[in-house]
């Protein structure tokens, strides 16, 4: 695995946190991610690896944010039996992440975008969502390589699709803990606590 691929993971995992947040606390807590990611990373010694980290994690929570009903509209009308609020927190925020970067990042393989999303679902959420995950994300490039064939340079969502049997995911199941600033309480997934960068 290179440099660039390890640091890009990692970054992921960041933007995947941050973003859970962000959705528990508010946009309020926007102000923080700069902080937040100098708190993981700072024992990195390898300075580019740290600006490539912070930079990718950026791009990620920013477009997410940006684009956030194009990528909440992808994953309704692939998932049509399924409502976005009971698709647990962490699983679509995994979705939100691979989604943008099918749309937004063409230099990173689909094949990469998919499987890190289902390695991070397996490590960070429920023994059902890593199925899930795919379920989603697979359908969504098979739409995306059509329109493009067609020449549309930025694949729509698709037409309300018909229902498509997912394993449930449920938030109260997730073994995910909060990034430092601890959410409000409500909700019961909790984030992995995760060391800061060291290498």
């Amino acid at each position: 695995m290179s440099a660039t691929v390890r640091r890009r993971t990692r970054a992921r995992e960041l933007a995947l946190q941050f973003l859970y947040t962000l959705e528990l606390r508010g946009l309020e807590a926007m102000e923080e991610w700069k902080p937040f990611i100098q708190h993981h990373t700072y024992r990195n010694p390898d300075k580019k690896g740290r600006t490539e980290i912070a930079e990718y994690s950026k791009a990620l929570i920013e477009g997410v944010q940006e684009h956030l009903h194009e990528l909440n509209t992808w994953i309704e009308r692939i998932a049509s039996n399924w409502r976005l609020e009971r698709i647990a927190h962490v699983d679509r925020n995994i979705l939100r992440i691979a989604i943008f970067e099918l749309l937004f990042i063409p230099d990173v393989p689909f094949k990469v975008v998919i499987n890190e999303a289902i390695d991070v679902a397996k490590r960070y959420s429920t023994a059902q969502s890593g199925s899930f995950v795919n379920g989603i994300l697979d359908r969504a490039r098979l739409i995306m390589h059509e329109q493009r064939e067609q020449g549309v340079e930025h694949p729509e969502p698709p037409v309300k699709e018909p229902s498509l049997e997912l394993p449930e995911t449920r938030d109260e199941k997730s073994s995910m803990m909060p990034p430092p600033s601890p959410p409000t309480p409500q909700p019961r997934a909790r984030l992995p606590k995760t060391a800061p960068e060291e290498n």
